[in-house]
C-alpha cells in the first residue's frame, strides 16, 4: 500500500460512527509502530508511554521490545482512551487499551474486520489486512532513507534476513524510477 493509499485508509474512518475514535486509534497505532495483530490485541494501558511516544509490546518468542509511537497515533490513541474506553469498561474489564462493546480485550479477527470495513469504507480497491499496516511501516521507513537493521529492531525481526524483503520492494522501485528517467535505460 503506497502513502496515499495509506492516508485514504486512515482518514476514511468517521471518529463520529459508533467506536470510530477506537477503530482510528487501532489503525494509526498498527500502521505508526508496525505491530503485529497479536501484539496490539494484548498490549495494556501501562505499556504506553505518552511523554516519550514509546510503546513496549512482547512479540514472538516472548521478546520485549520499545517501539515509537507517531503523534497522529499518540492523538488517536488519546481520543480514544478519554472520550469512548470510559463507556466500554464493565466490571471484569482488563488492562488492555482496546475494548469491544463488551469491555472485553479485542480479538485478532476482530481487528480484521475492522481494518477490512475502513478500507470499503475509505474506497479503497486493493486487498487491505491488518499484516498490510506493518508492511507499509516498513517499507515507507525504508524508501525514506531509514536503516535496514533499525525497522528490524523496530519489527521485532531475531534475524536481518527477514527485513530484507522490504528492500527486494525498495528494489523494485529503484528500478522502474531508473527505467523510467534514464535515457539509456530502455
Amino acid at each position: 500500500m503506497n502513502e496515499l493509499q495509506t492516508d485514504q485508509l486512515l482518514e476514511g474512518i468517521s471518529v463520529e460512527a459508533p467506536r470510530g475514535m477506537r477503530d482510528r486509534a487501532i489503525l494509526e497505532l498498527l500502521y505508526a509502530s508496525g505491530l503485529r495483530v497479536s501484539e496490539l490485541v494484548n498490549v495494556t494501558l501501562d505499556r504506553l508511554d505518552f511523554d516519550n511516544r514509546i510503546i513496549r509490546v512482547t512479540g514472538k518468542g516472548d521478546k520485549t521490545r520499545l517501539v515509537p509511537v507517531g503523534k497522529r497515533a499518540c492523538e488517536a490513541i488519546a481520543t480514544y482512551l478519554n472520550r469512548e474506553r470510559p463507556a466500554m469498561v464493565k466490571k471484569r474489564t482488563g488492562n488492555e487499551i482496546f475494548l469491544s462493546s463488551r469491555g472485553t480485550k479485542l480479538t485478532t479477527v476482530r481487528i480484521w474486520q475492522i481494518v477490512k470495513a475502513a478500507a470499503k469504507n475509505a474506497g479503497l480497491d486493493i486487498n487491505v489486512y491488518p499484516h498490510l499496516l506493518r508492511h507499509s511501516f516498513a517499507t515507507h521507513l525504508l524508501s525514506n532513507g531509514a536503516d535496514l537493521r533499525i525497522i528490524q529492531e523496530m519489527l521485532g525481526h531475531a534475524d536481518i534476513s527477514t527485513t530484507q524483503v522490504y528492500t527486494h520492494v525498495d528494489q523494485q522501485r529503484l528500478k522502474a524510477v531508473h527505467h523510467r528517467f534514464h535515457p539509456r535505460a530502455k
